[in-house]
């Protein structure tokens, strides 16, 4: 019990960092002095950094080859592919068709795992998934006045599906490498591959920026990318996906919409209603249940 709490509340407390994330991400991208790529790269290199000296102060694992290379392409699925189709998608896709489409990833989570980790779907786990999923639904239909005019481009909605693909597949087909390693070894073989993989499309823009004619704003939003949504948050997932199964820490990113929705009632940009508690009364019912279907083992 208290190992699957832990994974709980790191796969809690990681998808809170990342509601936050997309609204600096996007105000970021806005501003346009900093392409995906170069900020994908910087959160790569600096994060990147911070695991190889926290690898300083933590038991040495040695990994075989073959792991090596399992890493890379997790570090492909759950890093570079997602991270760079999300910033792409952002400035292209309006916020609630960027919801909406984020929202399938639990979805496909369970048949990935299904597929690939003989996890059985059961009524139990369908129906917890479908309930969190209708929860989240409305709560995004529920602030369609605050999407603004946007509108969103096929390349945008194809980049969002994309993401959300990839990212069900790391959390499924990666955990058995990611069950094998410590999250400080994991994560700082993923960060260096997906740094060595970002930095030759990147190095044009990284040579010309001028790092004065950023905004001081903009240099803050960054480094709580950097530090929160990417240092801590990928040290809390693969905790989450050590500890229970793919689709529940797939179903904690059901928070996004809350914490989104918090942060704009925090600000007076939005209210609470009753029909918005009660969504995201469901969004966690529905954790509760797919907590309480039959995992493979049982």
């Amino acid at each position: 019990m208290n190992r699957q709490l832990i994974g709980h509340l790191a796969s809690f407390g990681a998808y809170a960092i990342f509601g936050l994330n997309i609204v600096f991400c996007k105000d970021i991208a806005n501003q346009g002095q900093l392409s995906p790529l170069f900020l994908f790269t910087l959160r790569a290199f600096c994060a990147g950094i911070l695991f190889w000296l926290l690898g300083l102060f933590t038991r040495h694992e040695r990994v075989p080859f073959a792991d090596l290379m399992r890493m890379a392409g997790a570090a492909m699925l759950g890093l570079v592919i997602p991270q760079m189709t999300f910033l792409t998608a952002i400035t292209m896709t309006a916020p609630i068709d960027l919801s909406v489409v984020q929202s399938m990833t639990p979805i496909m989570t369970m048949f990935v795992a299904a597929i690939f980790l003989k996890e059985p779907i059961t009524w139990k786990k369908a129906g917890g998934v479908a309930l969190s999923f209708a929860g989240v639904l409305w709560l995004i239909f529920q602030s369609t006045h605050a999407s603004g005019p946007v509108q969103s481009r096929p390349l945008g909605i194809f980049l969002i599906i994309t993401n959300a693909l990839c990212f069900a597949l790391y959390l499924g087909i990666c955990r058995p490498v990611i069950q094998r390693y410590s999250v400080v070894t994991l994560m700082k073989w993923m960060f260096l591959f997906a740094f060595v993989v970002s930095l030759p499309f990147s190095a044009r823009q990284i040579v010309g920026l001028d790092p004065a004619t950023v905004p001081s704003k903009v240099w803050w939003e960054v480094a709580y990318l950097v530090v929160f949504a990417t240092f801590i948050a990928y040290f809390l997932i693969p905790i989450g996906q050590q500890r229970i199964r793919p689709t529940l820490v797939s179903m904690y990113g059901y928070l996004q919409p809350i914490i989104a929705s918090a942060v704009g009632i925090a600000v007076g940009m939005d209210h609470l209603t009753w029909m918005k508690l009660l969504a995201a009364i469901a969004v966690f019912a529905g954790v509760a249940i797919v907590n309480r279907s039959r995992a493979r083992t049982q």
